[in-house]
């Protein structure tokens, strides 16, 4: 039996951890201008975390996983993003895995989740749909049941990797005359080499191909790739977002867009004039209290608790402080920001213009910003619909 890393200190985890990506994860894969690559770009990657065993940290032991305890996982995380690892297509790993290992049959999870780990099967998330985004519960791609299996049509959009995976589980309505929205849906996995399934890739500001329409045309899908009960769909995709603005809510994006804006600064002069040091100044200190904020949410997660609907503060916070550092980053360099083109100044790059458009998304996915604040005004403020 392997070294359980839970019996480590957080500190000697870290240690632990931080030496292996060292020696293991190369730097030409650390902070990569792309912050979605696709699979065959970080497979290799991907492989030597499979091989260590550390591919899905929160999954248990028994299952392949690391089986970290919270405070573990948050250390796992926290690293990770400082330092500057690629992020893998991690739908199989953060959100199948733990959907079937809570919610799956013996024979879905043994055939499933050996296959993510090797990178066999590589998974994407079909939730949201054209008229049904934020207001997932409208969604329309319909499944019908029959003698065979389910028949599903319809289409997902904002589909992120679609174009390098081969599976997708996916939200599908199997009753229409529920007596509510969030009633009558269900998750089904599809294989996407099915006929009738034709993936679409969406390019975005920066040319990538990172989101996709996904379209189904009468898929046929054998009734056992039902996840769950039929018709408790809803009850399932919620329970696999537990923690996730937590994590979008961390300050690792923001701390590193500020050493760069730093850099930049003194390199331009800017440190010294009364305006930018006044703004400067405020950003540090913000990024300070979003340090702090996130430190109490992330406690409770270590503890093994649940976090309350006040976390989406942390989300909004995190995301919109990016922004505001990036466009900073552009208020100073002026014409030196270019599309596609690092700012080269005293023989170090600095890739202002593409912190300033990765900084758009963080605000939409994951639940936008607008959605977060509803939420805050319902769940905590307590204020009329």
């Amino acid at each position: 039996m392997a070294e359980d890393l839970n019996d480590l200190t957080d500190e000697e985890f870290r240690r632990v951890f931080v030496a292996w990506v060292d020696a293991n994860c190369p730097p030409a894969l650390r902070r990569l201008r792309k912050q979605r690559p696709l699979f065959d770009e970080v497979k290799d990657w991907y492989l030597a975390l499979s091989r260590k065993g550390w591919l899905a940290p929160t999954w248990p032991r028994e299952y392949g996983g690391m089986g970290l305890s919270p405070a573990k996982h948050m250390v796992y995380v926290e690293e990770w993003g400082r330092l500057g690892c690629p992020r893998i297509p991690d739908h199989g790993v953060g959100l199948v895995g733990p959907l079937l290992i809570r919610f799956g049959t013996v024979e879905q999870k043994a055939a499933y989740l050996p296959r993510i780990l090797t990178g066999e099967h590589v998974w994407c998330q079909g939730y949201s749909e054209p008229n049904a985004g934020s207001d997932l519960a409208s969604l329309r791609t319909e499944a019908l049941l029959d003698e065979d299996g389910f028949v599903v049509t319809g289409q997902k959009i904002w589909t992120t990797l679609a174009n390098c995976a081969n599976w997708i589980f996916v939200l599908v309505r199997t009753d229409k005359i529920a007596k509510s929205r969030q009633q009558g849906i269900s998750v089904l996995l599809v294989d996407m080499t099915s006929p009738g399934v034709h993936v679409r890739p969406i390019p975005n500001i920066r040319g990538e191909e990172e989101f996709c329409e996904v379209f189904f045309d009468q898929v046929r899908v054998p009734r056992e790739n039902l996840v769950g009960a039929l018709n408790d769909g809803w009850t399932l995709a919620k329970s696999v977002l537990g923690h996730e603005r937590i994590f979008l809510g961390a300050p690792t994006r923001a701390e590193y867009a500020l050493s760069r804006l730093e850099t930049l600064a003194r390199e331009l002069g800017a440190f010294g004039q009364a305006d930018f040091d006044a703004r400067y100044a405020q950003l540090r200190l913000d990024i300070y209290d979003l340090a702090s904020a996130f430190e109490r949410f992330a406690d409770v997660v270590r503890s093994g608790g649940e976090l309350g609907p006040d976390v989406s503060m942390l989300k909004i916070f995190a995301t919109e402080l990016y922004q505001r550092i990036t466009e900073e980053m552009i208020r100073i360099a002026g014409d030196e920001a270019r599309f596609f083109e690092d700012i080269v100044i005293g023989g170090e790059a600095i890739d202002a213009m593409n912190l300033f458009l990765d900084s758009r998304a963080p605000a939409i996915f994951g639940g936008s910003n607008e959605i977060q604040r509803n939420i805050l005004a319902r769940a905590v403020l307590r204020l009329p619909g």
